[in-house]
């Protein structure tokens, strides 16, 4: 009986918790949705029976290559598909590449928070719910437009990360590929008083146990899709120890070896892959330092920068959708297009500066300026030498500051 109390405390707290976050959450979703543009998605109905009573739209771009790759995407709570779309960019990188995009969409009739149901039976389940419904999406724009059936991912954030999760599993020879942001294991939960606990407090299983939920889900035995995973290491909503969890299922599902084959550093934030036998990375998991809950964004004018920032969509420095484009081999499509945003003008400081934060990007270990420092035009010297080059990184650095009128 003490043991029973203590779980329905811990439950009303987890219940408490989440609605305060929801309703921050949903007032500041209102306000990005009632300032943005015009939806760039259009509604399609009559795809199927939709069991699982969700919204279907689409982004299909003017200059579409023959049979076209199509990337799934679900949304988080509170948030809707076209709000969805302009934060991650994801219709800027299908205008790029040319591939076609289908968004599902909760109705507050199914959940008053729009998040999707990944912890209901009723919708995770293979021909069943939502499933289901995401499924005949799928069916019915691979009809519509041509699309390439080796080519089909799906991709999601928090409620819409862990109904990835789902689809992968549930439906695992459909999709190429997934990437699930801030998300959980499939079925780690299978109602709302495990939800919060998978959510605030994390669930540990062995790689077999969330293996053999993977394998029950179907009667598929491979080939597997592509994995990543993406987590911030201050989320406070999903537990990040979630993201383990994830390669956990999915490195025992591709028969993997728990250690990654390498990692590396991608714009700042810590990468680490899993390869097959093959050598082809199947597994990638980012860890974004101090980031909380949401997906990962670079707003700015580059090639690799894309979406705009609000509740849960997080200007850190790294864009997530086109990273997760790129693991995926959408990137080097053939019906890809030249980039032609604008460039900003920039002084010749600002440039030179842009120069030293390349090297110092490019040689870290050598030379360690802060950009902090730079970008108040205090910068310190430093010399260090690299040990392979012998090239004295902090000499060049020094000289070029001086050069722009920098340094003194």
């Amino acid at each position: 009986m003490q043991r029973l109390g203590q779980m329905i405390r811990q439950l009303a707290h987890y219940r408490r918790q989440w609605e305060t976050m929801m309703k921050a959450s949903s007032a500041a979703a209102t306000a990005f949705e009632s300032s943005s543009m015009p939806s760039r998605l259009t509604e399609v109905t009559g795809f199927g029976s939709n069991p699982g009573n969700l919204r279907m739209l689409t982004y299909v771009p003017e200059d579409l290559p023959l049979s076209p790759a199509l990337v799934v995407v679900l949304h988080g709570c509170t948030q809707t598909a076209s709000g969805y779309d302009r934060g991650s960019g994801w219709s800027a990188l299908a205008d790029r590449y040319g591939f076609v995009l289908l968004y599902a969409e909760q109705q507050e009739a199914n959940n008053p928070k729009r998040c999707f149901n990944w912890f209901q039976l009723g919708d995770i389940e293979r021909n069943r719910g939502e499933a289901h419904s995401i499924r005949q999406m799928v069916d019915h724009a691979v009809q519509q437009h041509g699309v390439d059936r080796s080519r089909i991912f799906v991709t999601g954030l928090s409620a819409g990360g862990a109904m990835t999760a789902t689809m992968l599993a549930a439906y695992p020879e459909v999709f190429a590929g997934g990437a699930i942001i801030a998300g959980l294991p499939y079925r780690c939960a299978t109602s709302v008083p495990e939800a919060f606990e998978c959510m605030f407090q994390g669930q540990t299983r062995t790689a077999d146990e969330w293996g053999d939920l993977v394998r029950s889900a179907s009667t598929h035995e491979g080939p597997w899709p592509k994995i990543s995973v993406w987590h911030g290491s201050a989320d406070a909503t999903v537990k990040p120890m979630n993201a383990g969890e994830i390669i956990k299922q999915w490195t025992n599902i591709h028969g993997l070896q728990a250690d990654p084959s390498h990692s590396d550093i991608v714009n700042g934030y810590p990468r680490r892959a899993w390869t097959d036998a093959a050598g082809e990375e199947v597994i990638e998991e980012y860890v974004i330092t101090g980031m909380a809950h949401g997906t990962p964004l670079a707003i700015g004018n580059d090639e690799n920068s894309y979406g705009a920032a609000g509740p849960f969509l997080l200007d850190v420095g790294i864009s997530s959708s086109y990273q997760i484009a790129k693991f995926w081999g959408l990137t080097k499509s053939a019906g890809s297009k030249t980039w032609d945003r604008p460039e900003p003008k920039r002084t010749l400081q600002e440039r030179t500066l842009q120069g030293a934060e390349t090297v110092l990007h490019v040689f870290p270990a050598e030379a360690e300026a802060p950009k902090a420092e730079a970008a108040a035009r205090k910068p310190q010297q430093q010399s260090r030498q690299s040990a392979s080059s012998h090239l004295d990184i902090g000499s060049v650095i020094t000289k070029a500051l001086r050069a722009a009128g920098l340094m003194k």
